[in-house]
């Protein structure tokens, strides 16, 4: 029995739905091969965004042999040499030109003593033919030897409106009765997944022939853990609400994290006008955020959720065509190397305040009084009065204050 991710897999590129920019980008990398700097493309996006799908029907618009290697498979150094520089070397039994599809290269090892990513990036450099990748998240440090070697294109989410289309048509196809409401059920919770609708749609009704609300399974229950790289991807690469709305959903990490992140790249991906209303946004969610701890209300956290989602994700126009490199905030590694320097000016004026009977804003702006006297043979005094430890003593002893 051929699962129907198999059977209605785009043959050709028309059949390609959702993602016309990304195959617009492809099908001009194939074309002008030879004259390319770049000499492989990686495509990147979230779990059934298509990717594998616009390498395929391609190949076939171009009459190019395609050889498929799954690197999770073969993912050392020798593997990866053998099996790719063998088809470089190989010619082609019906005198085609070919095209190389490598999928999966996230799951080649970045250790040293293994040498899948290093061995691929050479290979790349001597290959007379069109090489695509795929992963899922192209912004993992081990593979940014290949990413400096490729052309990077980023898949979006596939949208609901497409997804509906795409189920909508394999049910006319084999037959099975539908209606819109459950139909849209699916749709909305494969979360921009185009291979997950597929396969739930399958799941439901392929023996029934029937898809209504009392055989819809309940996938909220499925275990479907996500990377917060390809949540925000749903977010800051895609305008469709119930696929943003949603992106956070299954992602383990806590929700400062989250704004940290959204914080830091927003920026990267929207363009002038738009970061406004995206910060806006994000400001608003902190907010939110504030009320919940000071206030204990959690229910305020549909509000943060909607916002850090939805509302980032409304506030651009389009995205950007080129790839972008998500990383994490570097505001914690700043707080924390301010906090190292001013811990011990803290640290006096602390027990300058308590001396005086002032508050510690106050002694800390008469810190240079107290500077001041320790310089002038007044030390031993002033580390007996307040109980000053070796390394206040040093910070006083400075000329800096």
């Amino acid at each position: 029995m051929v699962p129907w991710t198999v059977t209605y897999q785009p043959k050709i590129t028309q059949e390609i739905i959702g993602q016309e920019r990304a195959l617009n980008q492809v099908k001009n990398f194939i074309s002008n091969y030879s004259k390319q700097k770049k000499r492989a493309l990686l495509l990147h996006g979230p779990p059934g965004s298509g990717k594998t799908s616009l390498a395929v029907a391609a190949s076939k618009e171009f009459g190019l042999e395609l050889f498929e290697i799954n690197a999770s498979d073969n993912r050392n150094k020798a593997n990866v040499e053998e099996l790719v520089g063998n088809v470089l070397k190989q010619v082609s039994l019906f005198g085609k030109q070919k095209l190389i599809l490598i999928d999966e290269v996230d799951g080649l090892s970045g250790n040293n003593d293994r040498g899948g990513v290093s061995a691929l990036s050479k290979v790349i450099g001597i290959s007379k033919f069109p090489i695509i990748m795929t992963a899922n998240d192209a912004n993992q440090e081990k593979l940014k030897a290949l990413v400096k070697e490729s052309m990077v294109i980023s898949l979006d989410p596939v949208s609901s409106e497409s997804i509906f289309s795409i189920l909508s048509s394999i049910c006319k196809r084999e037959n099975i009765s539908y209606d819109d409401k459950s139909l849209y059920s699916l749709v909305r919770k494969a979360q921009g997944d185009v291979r997950a609708a597929i396969n739930d749609l399958e799941i439901s009704s392929r023996y029934s022939k029937v898809l209504n609300e009392n055989n819809v399974i309940q996938i909220d229950q499925r275990d479907k853990k996500e990377s917060l790289m390809n949540a925000l991807v749903k977010v800051l690469r895609n305008r469709d609400i119930e696929i943003s709305r949603s992106a956070y959903s299954n992602v383990n990490e806590d929700l400062d994290e989250i704004i940290m992140w959204i914080d830091e790249n927003a920026a990267k991906e929207y363009r002038e006008n738009e970061v406004n209303k995206a910060y806006d946004a994000i400001s608003k969610a902190d907010v939110f955020r504030g009320r919940i701890k000071r206030r204990q209300h959690w229910r305020y956290l549909v509000y943060v959720d909607a916002l850090l989602s939805a509302g980032v994700s409304i506030a651009k126009d389009e995205s950007k065509k080129q790839f972008i490199r998500y990383e994490r905030s570097k505001r914690p590694l700043t707080i924390w190397m301010l906090n190292r320097k001013y811990a011990m000016r803290n640290s006096v004026s602390a027990k300058m305040a308590q001396k005086t009977h002032s508050s510690t804003r106050k002694a800390r702006k008469n810190l240079f009084y107290l500077k001041a006297l320790f310089e002038n043979d007044k030390s031993e005094q002033i580390i007996a009065e307040l109980g000053l430890d070796d390394n206040e003593i040093e910070w006083l002893r400075k000329k800096e204050a």
